[in-house]
């Protein structure tokens, strides 16, 4: 499970959507999660559906990626799914009524489209950015579309910065998590069986060691950079100067028209049977 966390990596490749200047992808990784929240019926969930699958089939990145990237939230996706089956109260018979248990055909309708908008979500925003741009590429993009604020003294470098380093530790602290459970299972450590206060308890030993490396990757980054005399962005130059292309502008109206029909569809009166019962359009009433 450990090794599958795709989050943070970065995919090199010749795609268009890799070409693409990082300021616009995270102009349009912005505009897909708008587009994700205005999505309130199956219409408009079919679209945002279509444009994700347009975007990883362009991108070029392999589906078992993909599918790795969306297996560490399966319990997430179980446990929303669930809340929204047993929470969601319908106004006709219930399918199934056990005690206080009752499952009504909304709660069932609802908790697919709420998993589906987790699962568009994650490849739609893992395919603008971290899966096609370089943390180096995301810092620089994100640093030049907050540059206004430098104006009223916000520290909009260093908080680039912070992100770029995140992100790009998110792999290191992900392979340094698997070699200390690789560790402490050669030792007898059991991390699958007890209860769960016991699971959480054998968690310790690898939580400790986690914490000291990462404290000292941190200390020997920062003196590294005092090394080579890091001051910030002060007098700084940018080796790679970002320039918006042709293929920038297409990108960005295209998603623009995906969400005045996003709108439109939220909008409009729209209804759809299923099992003979009518639902309308809001989200909520479905």
């Amino acid at each position: 499970m450990i090794s599958d966390i795709t989050l943070g990596q970065f995919f090199p490749g010749y795609s268009p959507i890799h070409k693409l200047d990082p300021r616009t992808k995270i102009i349009l990784a912005t505009l897909f999660i708008v587009a994700v929240f205005v999505a309130n019926n199956p219409a408009s969930f079919l679209l945002i559906g279509v444009v994700a699958l347009i975007l990883v089939a362009v991108s070029r990145i392999s589906m078992s990626v993909i599918l790795k990237g969306i297996k560490p939230i399966l319990f997430i996706l179980l446990f929303t799914a669930l809340i929204n089956i047993f929470m969601t109260k319908g106004e006709g018979a219930p399918l199934v009524e056990f005690w206080i248990i009752k499952i009504y055909k909304e709660g069932i309708i609802r908790a697919i489209l709420m998993a589906l908008r987790v699962i568009i979500l994650i490849i739609g925003t893992s395919i603008l950015l971290t899966y096609t741009t370089s943390p180096i590429a995301l810092t620089d993009g994100l640093e030049s579309l907050l540059s206004p604020l430098k104006k009223i003294k916000v520290p909009v470098h260093t908080f680039a910065m912070m992100m770029s380093i995140a992100l790009r530790f998110i792999p290191t602290l992900v392979e340094e998590t698997e070699k200390i459970m690789n560790a402490q299972k050669s030792r007898g450590a059991d991390f699958t069986s007890g209860s769960l206060v016991q699971r959480a308890k054998a968690l310790v030993p690898i939580l400790i060691p986690l914490f000291v490396s990462s404290f000292k990757r941190a200390e020997e980054l920062a003196t590294a950079m005092e090394c080579r005399c890091y001051r910030g962005d002060v007098g700084r130059t940018k080796m790679v100067k970002l320039e918006y292309r042709a293929r920038d502008y297409i990108f960005l109206a295209a998603f623009l028209l995906i969400i005045g029909l996003m709108i439109s569809l939220a909008i409009l009166p729209y209804k759809f049977e299923l099992d003979g019962i009518l639902y309308g359009v809001p989200f909520y009433k479905v």
